[in-house]
């Protein structure tokens, strides 16, 4: 049978296939419709009650379906109540769209039926129309996602993720799955989660001599990924501008509110690039695009959770060297509680210093000293104790994206290599059609962090993972 009798055959079978419609109705279908065209429509709605007012004929619930942060006013005629209607439970109703005396659309409802029923005195940990600190909210991840806040933050999430990934294919990045098991430190700072098999009999029947048993199954020790970006280095090479938005693993013992064991980081390569400024320049256009459009179109649940001013978004970001900065936290190291000598790496507290000198714009520091830096970043052209790296520094988080050129001189990177990893083939990129490729990194989730002003990291994402936690 040729391909296209199979499809035809198949494109016929499925069309005399009859498939129930669905008629329920999400509340951002009801909420984006004109008023005056949902007046008198009959629909059938499916949600969460996150509110509960009886008056004397009639019960008014609010209910939620995680589509939008707009409620929804279902009003049930007392006689029409089904038992364990609550707070928490979870309802199908039916009924009609009419105008509120307030003017906002209402469901009249004439058949309602509890799902899910919510016992609140029976350990539920929210309480209608009462605030709780993050700390506290923290500790319920399971149900976290049901708070009005949260799930506004996660619908937002869902909408900075999908622009960024817009945006880069519209440039022309080509995405690429890099993986998450790794036999190499990308970063030298040694903070990795090994991976080993967890069955004693797997691991010993594997083992070969002279073999640890970390080393059993890959035949070398195995690591989960710190970053993706010696990966998107060799196939830059094949497709000029790649990049690759997954998740990243840290094992560094912090629980600041700055840090998590389990992240996603957008990283991003160029071949053909040996400008530092070409770099800064995408970064740039790029943060600028997406935290407009997710202010314009997450307009809605920015309301609901907060966010930074983005008034600056027709600024441009300041640009200074390493050198710049290190005189300008000197000359003012009154105003600082830790001090800082050339050559040191800068605190958070210095950062938000720079960055709140210049306004709360972003502050782009370029040109850093090369002790102290990965091995892969290329000497400065005209000062070889530099190396073309940058970072940028934003408001509530302070460094947020970091990147710079890749050296693509092949014995310079080969005098460079660390001697306790097994780079070869990162080697060899450099002998075969070599090209100069310069990069970022940024994590997402401090992204997010300072998007929305969301003091820590933790309530950036569902579940997160930081050390002595690893609930769910």
């Amino acid at each position: 049978m040729s391909f296209t009798t199979f499809f035809r055959f198949n494109m016929n079978l499925f069309a005399n296939l009859n498939f129930p419609k669905c008629h329920v109705h999400s509340m951002l279908q009801i909420c984006n419709k004109n008023i005056e065209t949902n007046v008198g429509r009959h629909v059938k709605i499916q949600g969460w009650i996150h509110a509960v007012r009886k008056m004397k004929d009639n019960i008014f619930v609010d209910i939620m379906d995680g589509s939008t942060p707009k409620m929804l006013q279902v009003v049930i005629p007392k006689s029409e109540k089904p038992e364990k209607l609550s707070y928490g439970c979870s309802i199908r109703a039916e009924g009609t769209l009419a105008l509120s005396p307030n003017g906002r659309i209402e469901l009249h409802a004439n058949n309602v039926a509890v799902i899910g029923s919510c016992d609140v005195m029976d350990g539920y940990p929210f309480a209608p129309r009462k605030q709780y600190p993050e700390d506290y909210v923290r500790q319920y991840l399971h149900l976290r996602p049901r708070t009005r806040k949260f799930s506004s933050l996660l619908r937002l999430r869902d909408l900075a993720s999908a622009t960024f990934e817009n945006y880069l294919r519209n440039k022309g990045f080509i995405s690429m799955h890099t993986p998450v098991l790794t036999s190499n430190d990308c970063e030298g700072a040694g903070e990795l989660f090994l991976v080993k098999p967890d069955s004693k009999d797997l691991s010993n029947s594997m083992r070969k001599e002279g073999l640890t048993e970390e080393e059993s199954y890959f035949n070398t020790k195995t690591f989960l990924t710190v970053s993706g970006q010696l990966h998107l280095e060799a196939v830059s090479r094949a497709f000029t501008k790649v990049y690759t938005f997954g998740p990243t693993f840290r094992a560094e013992n912090s629980k600041s509110r700055l840090h998590l064991s389990e992240f996603r980081m957008l990283e991003a390569e160029l071949a053909f690039v040996n400008d530092i400024n070409v770099i800064m320049d995408e970064v740039e256009l790029m943060i600028k695009y997406v935290l407009k459009e997710i202010f314009e179109k997450g307009a809605s649940d920015i309301e609901v959770i907060g966010g930074q001013d983005v008034q600056w978004l027709t600024e441009k970001f300041a640009r200074i060297t390493y050198d710049d900065a290190i005189d300008i936290l000197q000359n003012n190291a009154n105003s600082l509680e830790k001090s800082i000598t050339y050559g040191d790496s800068l605190s958070k507290e210095h950062e938000l210093f720079l960055v709140k000198r210049n306004n709360n714009i972003p502050v782009f520091i370029i040109n850093w000293p090369k002790e102290g830096k990965p091995f892969y970043m290329k000497e400065c052209e005209d000062d070889s104790s530099k190396v073309a790296a940058m970072d940028l520094l934003v408001p509530t988080v302070g460094e947020l994206v970091g990147g710079s050129i890749r050296e693509d001189d092949y014995e310079k990177l080969k005098s460079k290599l660390p001697l306790t990893t097994d780079l070869a083939w990162y080697l060899e990129l450099r002998k075969y059609g070599n090209v100069s490729t310069g990069g970022f990194g940024m994590g997402f989730e401090r992204f997010l962090q300072y998007a929305f002003n969301i003091p820590n990291i933790k309530d950036t994402l569902p579940f997160p993972r930081w050390p002595h936690n690893c609930s769910l």
